[in-house]
């Protein structure tokens, strides 16, 4: 079964197979859905803004088959950088299911960094164990990737400036 999401992907057929290649997604955001910027190019997979969607499957079934075309012929280095001032319990849902999937990248020459941006305030007041239940839930996604992982996290101010930052290597 082939599916086409909004010219994400198109089909070519090569000597009676079919062949599907990525297209770079950009989506612009709405009042409560984020900026989308995945390149297959890059291996820049970006998220940015508020994801509060009545219906995330909508927002979010599209990316996922993106993730999954895109992690059988990924970057040397994917950077999956959630940039998300806000998202609800069902975003956190979609949001877990492609981070699950990139760490399921085949090609044990290639590395996931997952970006995470927080305030400056919050940044700073993190101690150790509440990184640990912040990183928590992203590092049991990964715990079984036969990739490296790396998680980032970014302090930044109220224009979006980064400030401090952090690295956790898995």
């Amino acid at each position: 079964m082939l599916f086409l999401y909004q010219g994400t992907f198109s089909f070519n057929a090569i000597d009676n197979f079919l062949i599907m290649e990525l297209k770079k997604l950009h989506i612009e955001a709405s009042h409560k859905t984020p900026q989308i910027d995945f390149d297959h190019n890059t291996g820049e997979l970006v998220l940015t803004g508020k994801s509060i969607p009545e219906n995330a499957a909508k927002v979010y079934e599209s990316l996922l088959q993106w993730v999954n075309v895109y992690k059988n012929s990924p970057k040397r280095i994917t950077n999956l950088r959630l940039n998300l001032e806000y998202f609800n319990t069902s975003s956190t849902l979609w949001l877990a299911k492609i981070v699950q999937s990139l760490s399921t990248i085949k090609n044990k020459s290639c590395t996931l960094i997952i970006h995470l941006f927080f305030g400056i305030d919050e940044f700073e007041t993190m101690q150790a164990d509440d990184l640990k239940d912040e990183l928590h839930p992203i590092i049991h996604l990964v715990s079984d990737s036969a990739i490296s992982v790396g998680i980032k996290i970014y302090g930044k101010d109220s224009e979006g400036n980064i400030l401090k930052e952090s690295i956790v290597l898995i």
